[in-house]
């Protein structure tokens, strides 16, 4: 057991893509732009939001927030992952791989609770359009969003604890490119059945339980529309959800295949290939899926930038 011990703290070691040889450079330069494009769309919306009062309003109030869970999210794991694949192989701390599946695994969770929250936002401004304003107050709107956040925090320092309460007493070789849950629990020593279990109640925990109450909404959301007499008004009421609906399938897709399955069926390449979906991929479909195509917002960008060149001049 000392020995065993000895070894709990080495430093891990990312291989991540070097398996993938000469194709390093490109994979850099094609998650490089994508990252940016993330990066730069995210903050603009924040940013728009606050500026524009047109877009003080719960809904939006929720988007920015879930931008800017999302681009802490990214700037976790991306730099990091860039830098792997200039470098190469790359060692982490324990204490390092520990925060980083903190922070990762706490913003995930957060934008689970986020987007079951901007669920309720639809189903009331839905369901209930004349008490809309008075349902969805700046208080109640605080709560939700804090709520959010600290059960993200929560959910992140259980999983980080149930991994990290093992000892890696093999190898310390991470097939993948950060520490996320599955990877770094498959280099754990001894029975881990237990942990397993703790990762998938937890995880079952935050994805079910968020995606139960999307659900729910979304039944109330669509009978609501099917009494609308009008097509034309059907069409309209579920525009404002078609977005909202998006997000929540490619993101619970991807972290359903990810955290609710057995450790036996890991698989190097599917994993880092989903684990790139969610990472790199699905926090750029927050600004241009249900952002930059919304008609609020696409205003809100062409005031600022006639605002800005009516300065100048």
């Amino acid at each position: 057991m000392r020995q065993s011990n000895a070894t709990y703290w080495k430093d891990f070691v990312f291989l991540g893509f070097s398996s993938f040889g000469n194709l390093q450079l490109l994979l850099f330069a094609l998650f490089l732009s994508l990252y940016l494009v993330t990066l730069t769309s995210n903050v603009f919306i924040i940013i728009i939001i606050r500026l524009d009062t047109h877009l003080h309003t719960p809904m939006y109030l929720f988007l920015s927030f879930l931008s800017f869970s999302e681009t802490c999210y990214t700037l976790g794991i991306i730099p990091r992952m860039l830098f792997g694949l200039v470098m190469g192989v790359q060692a982490i701390s324990y204490v390092g791989c520990a925060t980083q599946m903190f922070f990762s695994a706490s913003w995930a969770c957060t934008n689970c609770f986020l987007l079951a929250v901007m669920g309720f936002d639809r189903y009331v401004a839905i369901c209930a359009p004349l008490h809309y304003t008075s349902r969805m107050s700046p208080t109640l709107c605080i709560q939700l969003i804090s709520i959010s956040f600290l059960s993200g925090y929560l959910f992140g320092l259980g999983m980080t604890l149930v991994i990290f309460c093992l000892s890696f007493c093999n190898s310390h070789e991470i097939q993948h490119f950060f520490c996320d849950t599955p990877p770094v629990l498959s280099l754990a020593c001894g029975d881990t059945e237990l942990s397993e279990l703790g990762i998938l109640i937890l995880s079952l925990l935050v994805l079910l339980v968020s995606f139960f109450f999307i659900v729910i909404s979304y039944a109330y959301i669509l009978v609501a529309i099917l009494k609308i007499p009008s097509a034309d008004g059907r069409r309209k009421a579920f525009s404002t959800c078609a977005s909202h609906l998006t997000v929540v399938i490619i993101h619970y897709g991807c972290a359903s295949f990810m955290y609710l399955r057995p450790k036996a069926s890991y698989s190097l390449e599917r994993d880092q290939l989903i684990a790139v979906t969610y990472t790199v991929v699905t926090p750029l479909l927050n600004p241009i899926v249900y952002s930059l195509r919304n008609r609020a917002v696409q205003t809100a960008i062409r005031h600022a930038f006639q605002g800005s060149f009516l300065g100048k001049g």
